[in-house]
């Protein structure tokens, strides 16, 4: 089978790895169109259950990405105002160039062409293939050539938000909430490299409005950020990437749904699928999960048809709770200051329970370990837990299968 996906980010490049270690015969082509190793994301954040079904798939992958990754094991939750409380949990991120350049290389070792430079504009320019996967993002033109088709439906979320990097480095996920006088401003911050945190910023269009950052060019915006933000960034400064191209980087979320996810030959995967707000933190998790459950589907041996009818509706089932989680989630947001005079452990709760789930035992544990022992006692605990699962976990074979040990193949055109 030749199989054409077109979009090298996490998605397409692991979707591409695993129908090549399904069936070496496959001609697989990857077309990305930026430059090999540049992407315009940050850090991503996953959870055991991912890494558990990374292992399952791909063993050596996994292995490569389980190294790479900063670790946590609780989360910081600090206000203006309030005492800095914990909340229990553990996950794990990674540099986006890092989970990219680990796809590629690995794709590339199984012999998965990767094109790059390539600006594909039209589904004709593609060469001929039984399937061609849009894994372009949630602005996919593939997808937007049959918008009447696929059934797309947007929402627009009410918040401003924006995507930053910073050289400071938060030793565990960090939640921040700063009360200026145009309103509450905050941000979610979570170390990816020895390096580098990825730190969102987030608040009411009436916030954002009142701070000016209507009016205020990239630059500017990110140096009053900066102020804002200074006590816990110590002093070092927020990136902004669009600033140096001279865009702004704020945002309103855009949650995509498709009714359909196939037309033909075409099927969608990843943010070109749907879109889910970053609060849950399930994005890339949910793109690679989608790759995992195509390539199952196109290995079967059933007819295509068939194949992206159960991989579409497989997906659609798994989704629905995480998509019904993240809407909650950030509906919570949008309502931060109905929130703000709480004391600091319901606070804490509060944006824990975000969803409206938890019993109620789990609010008596959180504030039972505030203080330093208990608090202590649950992150061993969870250490525990983590060390187990990953013990349970395949190893990867220091050796290639046969037949999966083909040249690389990476063009730039």
């Amino acid at each position: 089978m030749r199989i054409n996906c077109v979009g090298g980010g996490p998605a397409g490049l692991y979707f591409a790895v695993l129908v090549k270690l399904a069936d070496p015969a496959h001609e697989v082509v990857v077309v990305e169109r930026n430059p090999a190793g540049v992407t315009y994301g940050w850090g991503v954040v996953f959870w055991d259950d991912l890494l558990d079904d990374l292992f399952r798939h791909d063993p050596v992958s996994a292995s490569r990405i389980w190294e790479a990754a900063a670790k946590w094991d609780e989360y910081e939750v600090r206000a203006t105002g309030k005492a800095t409380t914990h909340l229990a949990g553990y996950g794990f991120s990674l540099g986006r160039k890092i989970l990219l350049d680990i796809l590629a290389q690995r794709a590339a070792e199984l012999g998965v062409e990767i094109h790059y430079r390539d600006e594909l504009t039209d589904l004709s320019d593609l060469p001929e293939a039984d399937l061609v996967v849009a894994c372009d993002g949630a602005r996919s033109r593939l997808r937007e050539q049959f918008t009447e088709h696929f059934g797309a439906d947007i929402e627009t979320g009410r918040n401003k938000y924006i995507w930053l990097g910073t050289p400071h480095v938060f030793k565990t996920f960090t939640f921040g909430f700063e009360q200026t006088p145009a309103g509450w401003v905050w941000f979610h911050a979570y170390p990816f490299t020895a390096d580098r945190s990825t730190f969102i910023v987030e608040c009411s269009p009436e916030t954002w409005a009142g701070l000016e950052f209507d009016r205020l060019d990239a630059a500017a915006g990110t140096a009053k950020l900066e102020q804002i933000f200074a006590t816990h960034l110590n002093g070092q400064q927020l990136i902004d990437h669009r600033a140096e191209v001279g865009g702004t980087g704020w945002l309103n979320f855009r949650r995509l749904t498709n009714q359909r996810w196939d037309h033909g030959n075409l099927v969608l995967m990843g943010d070109a699928a749907h879109t889910t707000h970053f609060a849950i933190g399930s994005g890339t998790k949910l793109a690679m999960q989608d790759a995992m459950a195509l390539a199952d589907a196109v290995s079967s041996g059933d007819a295509l048809a068939v194949a992206l009818e159960r991989y579409e509706s497989t997906r659609k089932a798994a989704l629905a709770p995480l998509q019904r989680a993240a809407k909650a989630s950030s509906e919570w947001f949008e309502r931060v200051p109905d929130y703000t005079d709480l004391p600091a452990k319901q606070f804490s709760y509060a944006l824990s329970d975000r969803r409206g789930e938890y019993p109620m035992w789990r609010y008596l544990l959180h504030v039972a370990t505030q203080s330093t022992v208990p608090r202590t006692l649950l992150r061993w605990t969870l250490s525990a837990r983590r060390w187990s699962r990953a013990r349970r976990r395949p190893l990867a074979s220091p050796i290639a299968p046969a037949g999966h040990s083909a040249p690389a193949v990476v063009t730039s055109r």
